[in-house]
């Protein structure tokens, strides 16, 4: 069985592509896999870190802002579509699947036109463009929330939820061996802050101001690459934190946290939810349609976490933090309501879906 994958651009897209890659090998491990992404973007080293073979495609997004630099961008479509229909032709995948990100549009788009059976995984609550240009041809369309018809047809919806890491999953250490395991006391409450790979510029600034209250505790703070030159002066300042461009182990990270600071996509909600984590989210207010702030919402209306809004954060984030970790009876309800809400295994329904579509073509075309 061949099983072509496009999508990424941020750990939000490849993780959960991954993780689909993975479930697949287990049920069908003779499974030959090609992933198709953005040749200047983290997919290009995440990917074959992993074990998998990828093919990168030159290519952009739109920009709504600048709309005259969007000529270079059509170019570049024009170039990766015709790269892609050469990909798909040298491959001949059994099933295609798109995980979202601009670049699984021409690849979708490419195997649709070929007969090659799609199916799209769409992370948010709010349907990203690529995935709904490719809706109307693909089989199956895989979310994890409600209501998105208004987006896909709704005959092609299937609820699985968000496939997140396994390795978070497999972590047998107790919490305070994790937290041992990551350089910390044993003893005292672990503050994770997690901005993905990029970093969050709004969440650093908070974190930075609110240290002084934040002394009685631990902190991981993850600035992302793009903020750790201006950040990592802090961990000689203040003793109690760690502060790390990006965080590799993230299995370790969950297991020894007591509370998690976070923004609101998609793969984090997920996370969260699965692994039964109290968090304090701070939704992204530059995403479309302001959907992380309904990702948090989602949870927050449910007692499953804290939404503080960007605007909010650098005032409110070290009082919250100080308040939670002092009342642990809140962090458990935080805690077991987000467990509740968890659709746990999406990985492994996305997969026989995938499964299901290969053999499926398999069978016609031996009949042909």
């Amino acid at each position: 069985m061949k099983v072509l994958i496009s999508g990424g651009g941020t750990g939000g897209h490849i993780f959960p592509a991954l993780a689909i890659a993975n479930a697949i090998k287990a049920k069908k491990p003779d499974t030959e896999f090609l992933f198709v992404g953005a040749d200047n973007r983290m997919e290009m080293e995440r990917v074959p870190a992993a074990g998998y073979k990828i093919e990168g495609l030159t290519i952009a997004g739109f920009d709504r802002k600048h709309l005259f630099k969007n000529i270079k961008v059509l170019w570049l479509a024009w170039k990766a579509t015709r790269r892609a229909k050469q990909i798909l032709k040298e491959f001949n995948p059994d099933v295609a699947i798109g995980v979202g990100g601009y670049v699984s549009g021409p690849v979708l788009k490419a195997a649709q036109k070929r007969g090659i059976p799609t199916l799209l995984q769409e992370q948010n609550s709010y349907a990203g463009v690529t995935n709904k240009l490719l809706a109307k041809k693909a089989r199956h369309i895989c979310v994890a929330y409600e209501g998105m018809e208004r987006f896909f047809p709704q005959d092609t919806i299937i609820i699985t939820g968000n496939p997140i890491r396994a390795d978070l999953l497999n972590v047998k250490l107790p919490q305070n061996f994790a937290k041992k395991a990551l350089g910390f006391d044993e003893k005292r409450p672990l503050i994770a802050v997690v901005g993905g790979s990029l970093g969050a510029r709004t969440i650093n600034e908070a974190m930075s101001v609110a240290l002084p209250k934040l002394t009685p505790f631990q902190i991981l703070w993850q600035t992302g690459k793009n903020y750790y030159d201006s950040y990592k002066f802090k961990s000689s300042k203040y003793h109690n934190i760690h502060i790390r461009s990006f965080l590799d182990r993230m299995d370790l990270v969950y297991q020894a946290a007591d509370l998690i600071v976070a923004r609101a996509g998609a793969s984090t909600i997920s996370e969260i939810q699965v692994l039964g984590k109290p968090s304090i989210l701070i939704p992204s207010p530059n995403v479309a349609e302001d959907h992380q702030r309904k990702n948090a919402e989602a949870l927050s209306t449910r007692d499953a976490a804290v939404m503080i809004l960007d605007k909010d954060a650098v005032e409110m984030l070290g009082t919250t933090i100080s308040e939670l970790l002092r009342s642990p009876e809140k962090l458990k309800t935080l805690g077991e309501n987000a467990k509740k809400m968890a659709l746990p295994d999406a990985d492994s329904k996305i997969a026989d879906l995938a499964i299901a579509l290969a053999q499926e073509k398999e069978s016609k075309e031996s009949k042909e």
